[in-house]
Protein backbone atom coordinates (compact mmCIF):
# COMPACT_ATOMS: atom_id res chain seq x y z
CA UNK A 1 0.00 0.00 0.00
CA UNK A 2 1.57 3.18 -0.74
CA UNK A 3 1.74 6.02 2.36
CA UNK A 4 -1.42 7.95 2.70
CA UNK A 5 -1.79 11.61 4.24
CA UNK A 6 -4.47 13.94 4.41
CA UNK A 7 -3.52 17.92 3.25
CA UNK A 8 -4.10 21.42 1.91
CA UNK A 9 -3.60 21.77 -1.38
CA UNK A 10 -1.50 25.39 -2.66
CA UNK A 11 -3.46 27.37 -5.12
CA UNK A 12 -1.50 28.46 -8.32
CA UNK A 13 -0.45 31.54 -7.25
CA UNK A 14 0.53 31.12 -3.73
CA UNK A 15 2.79 28.14 -5.28
CA UNK A 16 4.69 30.73 -7.66
CA UNK A 17 5.07 33.10 -4.84
CA UNK A 18 6.78 29.97 -3.06
CA UNK A 19 8.47 28.78 -5.82
CA UNK A 20 10.50 32.45 -6.36
CA UNK A 21 11.94 31.08 -2.83
CA UNK A 22 13.79 27.95 -4.34
CA UNK A 23 17.58 28.49 -4.93
CA UNK A 24 20.58 29.69 -2.88
CA UNK A 25 21.12 27.08 -0.29
CA UNK A 26 23.64 24.98 -1.58
CA UNK A 27 22.97 21.38 -0.70
CA UNK A 28 18.91 21.63 -0.93
CA UNK A 29 16.89 19.23 -2.88
CA UNK A 30 13.85 21.75 -3.68
CA UNK A 31 10.60 19.95 -3.61
CA UNK A 32 8.47 20.22 -7.23
CA UNK A 33 5.91 23.70 -7.25
CA UNK A 34 3.09 20.24 -7.99
CA UNK A 35 4.14 18.70 -4.93
CA UNK A 36 3.77 21.77 -2.81
CA UNK A 37 0.85 21.19 0.57
CA UNK A 38 0.06 21.16 3.89
CA UNK A 39 0.16 17.62 5.62
CA UNK A 40 -2.50 17.79 8.29
CA UNK A 41 -2.35 13.90 9.41
CA UNK A 42 0.07 11.84 8.46
CA UNK A 43 -1.70 7.92 8.21
CA UNK A 44 1.20 6.28 6.72
CA UNK A 45 1.42 2.43 5.09
CA UNK A 46 -2.30 1.13 6.04
CA UNK A 47 -4.20 -2.05 4.73
CA UNK A 48 -6.68 -1.39 1.77
CA UNK A 49 -9.53 -2.15 4.63
CA UNK A 50 -8.15 0.48 7.10
CA UNK A 51 -7.65 3.18 3.77
CA UNK A 52 -11.61 2.68 2.72
CA UNK A 53 -12.30 3.29 6.71
CA UNK A 54 -10.00 6.68 6.61
CA UNK A 55 -11.98 7.29 3.52
CA UNK A 56 -15.59 6.75 4.79
CA UNK A 57 -15.33 9.03 7.86
CA UNK A 58 -13.24 11.25 6.28
CA UNK A 59 -16.15 11.85 3.55
CA UNK A 60 -18.55 12.62 6.70
CA UNK A 61 -16.51 15.50 8.27
CA UNK A 62 -18.99 18.28 7.38
CA UNK A 63 -16.50 22.11 7.99
CA UNK A 64 -16.69 25.44 6.25
CA UNK A 65 -14.36 26.64 4.00
CA UNK A 66 -11.68 28.91 5.62
CA UNK A 67 -8.88 31.53 4.67
CA UNK A 68 -5.66 31.40 4.78
CA UNK A 69 -2.22 32.71 3.83
CA UNK A 70 1.62 31.88 3.86
CA UNK A 71 3.37 33.48 6.30
CA UNK A 72 7.37 33.46 6.88
CA UNK A 73 9.78 30.65 6.49
CA UNK A 74 12.25 28.43 8.80
CA UNK A 75 13.73 25.33 8.78
CA UNK A 76 13.48 21.97 11.01
CA UNK A 77 16.83 20.70 13.33
CA UNK A 78 18.43 23.19 14.72
CA UNK A 79 21.84 21.80 14.65
CA UNK A 80 21.77 19.60 11.33
CA UNK A 81 19.38 21.37 9.18
CA UNK A 82 16.93 19.16 7.00
CA UNK A 83 14.30 20.74 5.79
CA UNK A 84 12.99 24.23 5.17
CA UNK A 85 9.77 25.25 5.24
CA UNK A 86 7.14 28.50 4.48
CA UNK A 87 5.08 28.70 7.54
CA UNK A 88 0.88 29.10 7.71
CA UNK A 89 -0.69 32.21 9.43
CA UNK A 90 -2.65 31.00 12.56
CA UNK A 91 -6.15 29.42 11.80
CA UNK A 92 -8.46 28.31 13.94
CA UNK A 93 -10.72 26.50 11.66
CA UNK A 94 -7.54 24.66 10.02
CA UNK A 95 -6.77 23.61 13.67
CA UNK A 96 -10.32 22.28 13.96
CA UNK A 97 -10.50 20.52 10.59
CA UNK A 98 -6.68 18.68 11.71
CA UNK A 99 -8.13 17.94 15.37
CA UNK A 100 -11.06 16.37 13.88
CA UNK A 101 -8.78 14.19 11.37
CA UNK A 102 -6.60 13.39 14.31
CA UNK A 103 -9.63 11.96 16.53
CA UNK A 104 -11.21 9.53 13.46
CA UNK A 105 -7.81 8.27 12.86
CA UNK A 106 -7.41 7.50 16.75
CA UNK A 107 -10.65 5.94 16.77
CA UNK A 108 -10.41 3.46 13.88
CA UNK A 109 -7.10 2.50 15.53
CA UNK A 110 -4.16 4.16 14.60
CA UNK A 111 -1.75 5.55 16.87
CA UNK A 112 -2.19 9.29 17.47
CA UNK A 113 0.79 11.41 15.33
CA UNK A 114 3.48 12.34 18.11
CA UNK A 115 4.31 15.33 16.72
CA UNK A 116 2.55 18.65 17.53
CA UNK A 117 0.81 19.80 14.79
CA UNK A 118 2.66 22.46 12.99
CA UNK A 119 1.18 23.68 9.89
CA UNK A 120 4.11 24.76 7.09
CA UNK A 121 4.73 23.53 3.18
CA UNK A 122 7.91 21.94 2.52
CA UNK A 123 10.06 23.60 0.38
CA UNK A 124 13.56 21.25 0.42
CA UNK A 125 15.11 18.54 1.83
CA UNK A 126 18.98 18.60 3.07
CA UNK A 127 21.33 16.00 4.00
CA UNK A 128 24.44 18.17 3.88
CA UNK A 129 23.57 21.92 4.34
CA UNK A 130 25.79 23.93 6.71
CA UNK A 131 24.25 25.63 9.14
CA UNK A 132 25.51 29.16 8.30
CA UNK A 133 24.17 28.35 5.01
CA UNK A 134 20.61 27.99 6.12
CA UNK A 135 20.54 30.76 8.52
CA UNK A 136 22.01 33.07 5.34
CA UNK A 137 19.37 31.38 3.70
CA UNK A 138 16.34 32.03 5.93
CA UNK A 139 17.97 36.00 6.98
CA UNK A 140 17.24 36.90 3.20
CA UNK A 141 13.77 35.61 3.07
CA UNK A 142 12.16 36.28 6.44
CA UNK A 143 9.51 38.76 5.39
CA UNK A 144 7.60 36.27 3.03
CA UNK A 145 4.32 36.17 2.94
CA UNK A 146 1.24 35.46 0.36
CA UNK A 147 -1.68 37.09 0.18
CA UNK A 148 -4.89 35.25 1.80
CA UNK A 149 -6.41 32.40 -0.02
CA UNK A 150 -9.41 30.97 0.71
CA UNK A 151 -9.17 26.68 0.85
CA UNK A 152 -12.13 24.99 -0.43
CA UNK A 153 -11.32 21.30 0.51
CA UNK A 154 -8.94 18.69 1.48
CA UNK A 155 -7.34 15.51 -0.13
CA UNK A 156 -5.90 12.45 1.12
CA UNK A 157 -2.53 11.75 -1.16
CA UNK A 158 -0.75 8.67 -1.81
CA UNK A 159 3.22 8.47 -1.92
CA UNK A 160 5.16 5.70 -3.50
CA UNK A 161 8.60 7.64 -2.80
CA UNK A 162 10.92 6.48 -0.06
CA UNK A 163 12.75 9.65 0.12
CA UNK A 164 9.51 11.83 0.33
CA UNK A 165 8.99 14.84 -1.31
CA UNK A 166 6.58 13.94 -4.08
CA UNK A 167 5.45 12.63 -6.46
CA UNK A 168 2.08 12.44 -4.30
CA UNK A 169 -0.79 11.13 -5.88
CA UNK A 170 -4.60 12.81 -4.94
CA UNK A 171 -6.51 9.56 -3.64
CA UNK A 172 -9.49 11.17 -2.61
CA UNK A 173 -11.00 14.61 -2.10
CA UNK A 174 -13.47 16.03 0.75
CA UNK A 175 -15.09 19.28 -0.06
CA UNK A 176 -15.77 21.92 2.39
CA UNK A 177 -18.96 23.75 2.40
CA UNK A 178 -19.12 27.23 1.90
CA UNK A 179 -19.62 29.75 5.21
CA UNK A 180 -23.17 30.26 6.17
CA UNK A 181 -23.68 33.73 5.19
CA UNK A 182 -26.18 36.75 7.01
CA UNK A 183 -29.90 35.95 6.83
CA UNK A 184 -31.61 36.26 3.12
CA UNK A 185 -35.07 37.36 2.92
CA UNK A 186 -35.52 34.18 1.86
CA UNK A 187 -34.99 32.82 5.01
CA UNK A 188 -37.45 35.53 6.50
CA UNK A 189 -40.30 33.43 5.19
CA UNK A 190 -39.23 30.98 7.74
CA UNK A 191 -39.64 33.00 10.96
CA UNK A 192 -43.10 32.33 12.56
CA UNK A 193 -46.24 34.56 12.13
CA UNK A 194 -47.94 36.07 14.48
CA UNK A 195 -51.76 34.70 14.37
CA UNK A 196 -54.00 37.84 12.89
CA UNK A 197 -57.09 36.21 15.00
Amino acid sequence: MPRLFTALEIPRNAAMSLSLLRGGLPGARWIDVENYHITLRFIGDVDGRTADEVVDRLDRIDRPEFQIRLDGIGSFGSKKPHSVWAGVSPSPEMNALQAEIERICQRIGLPPDPRKFMPHVTLARMKSARVDDVVHYLAGRGNFQTTQFTVPRFVLLSSRDSVGGGPYLTEEIFPLHEPLSAPSAASSFLQPVKSLA
